[in-house]
This record gives C-alpha cells, sequence and structure tokens, in this order.
C-alpha cells in the first residue's frame, strides 16, 4: 500500500507540458541534500543522522553513515573523499570503493548554531564554501560565524567569513557557465502585517566582503525591493514567496531551480520547485515550475540530464525528464 500511494503521489504532481515525473527511489527518512559520487551513486543525508547511498530503483537505501547531529549537506572532494555539514561542524568521511566509511574526521566544529545551523556545502577553486544560519530569528549575532556563508580549506584551516547579513543560507549551487555561487536565503518571521506576508524569501549571488542585510534591511514580497536599514547592502537576484522556505538548488537545462520546502502547519506557502531566470525584471524572473510536492527540499541533476527533486515529507525522490524550456 506505501508504495502504491509514492507512484500516485508521482503522479499527481503537477508539472508543465512536455515534462514527466517518475519515482527515482523511495524508503528514505527526511532526505536534505543530494550528491552523485563522481561516476557512482547518488548519496542522501538525512535529518535523522545518517548519509545513505540511493541506486536509481533503491526502496530501502544503504546507509554509510550514523550519528550525525542533523546533517544538511554534502559535497565531494574526489571519488574516496565526502564533507558532510552538521550542526556546529563539517565532517570528512573517507569512503571505499564498496561505498562503506573507512574513517571520519572533523574539519571544524565549534561552529555556532541555535534557531539554524550549518546548511549545504560545496566545493569550489579549493575551498569548502557552507552557510551557517543565525541562531536567532532577529538579533544581533554575536559570533560574525552566524548568518554568514563560511569557507575553509579542505583540511579544515583558514576559516573565513565570506559574506554576512543572511538569516539561514540554505542552499548554495554553482552556475557551471560563469562559475558564480547563488544562495538560497530565508528571511525573518516577525515583519508580517494582516495581509500583507512579509519578508520575501531570496536568492543572492555570492560575493566576498558583501553584506546581505539581515536582520535590520529586508527584501519586501510585495515592493520586490529591499526595505529597512539598507545602506550597503547588496541586492538580491530574485525575490522569492514570503515563507516558502527557500533551500535547495540546482542549474538544470542553463536555468536556476528552486525548492520551496514550505511551512510546517500550513499549505499556503511553498511546497513546491520555481524557476528562476537570474535576468530581466523582477517580477518575471521567479515561475512555478512544479507542484503537488509534500516538502521538497533537495535537487540534483542526474548522468541523464533529469532534475531530481528529494521530497522531505514522503521520504522519496522524483525524477523529472522534459525539453528543458
Amino acid at each position: 500500500m506505501r508504495a502504491l500511494a509514492v507512484l500516485a503521489a508521482a503522479a499527481s504532481l503537477h508539472l508543465p507540458a512536455g515534462y514527466h515525473a517518475q519515482l527515482y527511489a523511495s524508503g528514505l527518512t527526511h532526505p536534505t541534500a543530494m550528491a552523485f559520487r563522481p561516476g557512482g551513486a547518488l548519496y542522501v543525508t538525512q535529518d535523522v543522522g545518517r548519509v545513505v547511498a540511493v541506486q536509481r530503483g533503491t526502496r530501502r537505501a544503504h546507509v554509510v553513515a550514523r550519528g550525525l547531529p542533523v546533517p544538511l549537506g554534502l559535497t565531494w572532494l574526489n571519488r574516496r573523499q565526502l564533507v558532510v555539514s552538521a550542526q556546529g561542524r563539517l565532517v570528512r568521511l573517507d569512503v571505499a570503493s564498496g561505498g562503506g566509511v573507512t574513517a571520519a574526521h572533523t574539519l571544524v566544529s565549534g561552529l555556532p548554531f541555535g534557531l539554524h545551523q550549518q546548511d549545504n556545502v560545496l566545493y569550489d577553486h579549493g575551498r569548502l564554501v557552507f552557510g551557517s544560519g543565525s541562531t536567532c530569528n532577529a538579533c544581533r549575532e554575536k559570533n560574525a560565524r552566524s548568518a554568514a556563508v563560511l569557507s575553509i580549506r579542505p583540511d579544515g584551516s583558514d576559516l573565513r567569513v565570506v559574506s554576512r547579513g543572511m538569516r539561514n543560507p540554505y542552499g548554495l549551487v554553482r552556475e557551471p557557465r560563469t562559475g558564480r555561487i547563488y544562495v538560497s536565503v530565508n528571511g525573518r518571521d516577525d515583519v508580517d502585517r494582516p495581509g500583507d506576508p512579509e519578508p520575501a524569501e531570496m536568492v543572492v549571488e555570492l560575493r566576498s566582503g558583501r553584506n546581505y542585510g539581515w536582520p535590520a534591511c529586508w527584501p519586501s514580497a510585495r515592493l520586490l525591493r529591499l526595505v529597512g536599514a539598507c545602506h550597503g547592502v547588496a541586492q538580491p537576484i530574485a525575490f522569492l514567496e514570503p515563507h516558502s522556505s527557500a533551500d535547495g538548488m540546482a542549474f538544470w537545462h542553463g536555468t536556476l531551480y528552486l525548492a520551496e520546502w514550505g511551512q510546517y502547519d500550513s499549505h499556503a506557502f511553498g511546497r513546491r520547485v520555481v524557476r528562476i531566470r537570474l535576468t530581466g525584471p523582477q517580477r518575471s524572473r521567479v515561475s512555478v515550475f512544479a507542484s503537488g510536492f509534500d516538502h521538497p527540499l533537495a535537487l540534483a541533476v542526474d548522468r541523464t540530464n533529469a532534475l531530481l527533486v528529494a521530497d522531505w515529507g514522503r521520504g522519496v525522490i522524483y525524477r523529472i525528464t522534459g525539453n528543458g524550456r
């Protein structure tokens, strides 16, 4: 019955004409991020503390690591070394050719976390780059490593603050053509007015030394501009639906796609995948690509150039194919 329910959920996704969804894998528990081993299987973090290996058609993922405190991101340094972000730390797992973990090394620990924590991580130009969320909703952080994007060398040395002013910089993705890095940022929760949900979630282009405004400046969903004390604050690339929880991202067919997880107790916002144009008028940059998910959280592109969407709520990965236009 569970398998039939999962297949029915795949069939019920709402996609543009010319696109199709299939079930890639099932039997997961709260998948949070995905990354393909070079030349190998898909690896997935689960917020229950595990890293699993997943082949297409999997109904029960193979566990390769346990005991990680809320892992939310992973990236491969090479075929044998996998880096995982978790609460307060980055951990490197040494992975054997057969897929098992032979050793674990803490690269950095003691990072601040509270309301949010350390998020997605990617390997870029010899450094590990990762989001480090705020410990609160809207406060003046005492630790510069909160509400920021950080970077370290692969051996864990030379920790740097790349940019700041991001309440929860969850998703990170590199644009394949230009090498630019984009970050999805979840905004504060206390500036709503009746009938006027605010602020927008946003996507920013990562640049060293930039300030993205939190907590005193935020992106207005209604006005599509920054409001508050915004002197010197970098402009967002895109304004997203408020309270939608902007999370995992991937470039597919040259376009940026983003998973909006939504809210725990409401279907009012998010629970969809959106498509984002990086240029043009702000009002036309973001469009809904796919809906009908429970809580989509992570995106990836497989070796056949299909889009994978990990649904945190259903514990499945969907595979979407189409013409890419």
